[in-house]
């Protein structure tokens, strides 16, 4: 008989994968053991690999996982009003998706070449979801931005969004909302210069 999965089962492996998170993004995928992994986030070894094989599926499932919800919360950023509006939603969707989460995100940028081949293909594919959503909503707010530029400037868009978890507090003198309004004008009045 198979065995049941505990009602708090996804709430725990959350929990799990947050702990795994801060031990990746300090010491690297090969400085974590799985048993200082453990020791992290206060459960027995055993327990872990009751949830992932290897060190290499808690890895991929984090990166994934983290990749999409950030295309999760893309997906779901209001669509009411004019192109500048709707880019500005993904724009603070993003921002938002972003906050305690940096351990996540220095994990996905630093440690992705240690998964196999398969891994890195899926969690590329993710991110490509990310990229075609942006770039369809920059084209519709940008129009005039020329189109051998639409993918420089998105992809630049994305470098001022991915980096911001080293310098943004919450506690700073800017609200999320408000950055995500500051960005998207300086992204866009800038587009408009190019030609």
């Amino acid at each position: 008989m198979a065995r049941t999965r505990a009602a708090d089962y996804d709430e725990k492996r959350e929990a799990l994968l947050q702990g795994a998170a801060r031990v990746f993004a300090t010491g690297g995928y090969h400085g974590a053991s799985m048993s200082a992994l453990a020791r992290e986030c206060g459960v027995s070894k055993a327990l872990l690999y009751h949830y992932w094989e290897s060190k290499e599926a808690l890895l991929f499932d984090l990166i994934h996982g983290h990749i999409e919800g950030l295309a999760e919360a893309m997906e779901a950023a209001p669509r009411e009003g004019d192109a500048r509006e709707r880019l500005e939603a993904l724009v603070a969707a993003l921002i938002e998706a972003y906050r305690d989460s940096d351990a996540e995100h220095k994990v996905q940028l630093n440690e992705l070449s240690n998964l196999p081949e398969e891994g890195r293909a899926a969690v590329r594919m993710q991110e490509r979801r990310l990229v075609e959503m942006m770039t369809e909503a920059v084209a519709a707010a940008a129009p005039e931005l020329p189109r051998d530029k639409l993918r420089p400037a998105v992809m630049s868009l994305f470098g001022m969004l991915n980096w911001a978890w080293t310098w943004f507090r919450d506690d700073g003198p800017m609200t999320r909302a408000e950055y995500a309004k500051m960005v998207t004008a300086l992204f866009l009045d800038g587009a408009r210069t190019l030609e």
